[in-house]
């Protein structure tokens, strides 16, 4: 799939945290993709995102290509632990879009779940084997 996005110029931009559930299963399904761009349905919105190693956006399906929101320069080295939240800029191309933002926050990683159930994994499994600490 091909599709070439636009940017309204920025409207605001505002620091925030994703839960590391939603982060880890984003980026893991990314590496999935023999493309570098993973498309996810958020059918009850009516929203596409689409996710690749520097940002989410999020698009509507009223405007097609025109990105309403992006999730940018995530911080990862940041945290400590893999199980830790990921801070990051969530960037407005459109006014009014706080309550589009909260719906965002549980749809996404909803639509991220469904789309792991439909995914079949190819190959065998693979054991790595870690040495042990003396």
């Amino acid at each position: 799939m091909e599709i070439t996005c636009y940017r309204d110029p920025e409207i605001s931009r505002e620091a925030r945290h994703l839960p590391a559930s939603t982060y880890n299963l984003a980026i893991t399904l990314l590496s999935r993709c023999p493309t570098r761009h993973l498309f996810v349905p958020i059918r009850s919105m009516q929203y596409m995102a689409i996710v690749d190693h520097e940002e989410f956006v999020f698009i509507d399906g009223e405007r097609k290509c025109w990105i309403d929101i992006a999730w940018r320069n995530f911080k990862r080295q940041d945290r400590d632990a893999l199980d830790q939240p990921v801070a990051y800029d969530a960037v407005y191309y459109r006014e009014g879009m706080s309550a589009v933002m909260t719906r965002l926050q549980s749809e996404f990683p909803a639509a991220l779940q469904l789309l792991v159930n439909k995914t079949r994994l190819d190959g065998a499994a693979r054991i790595i084997h870690f040495p042990a600490k003396n």
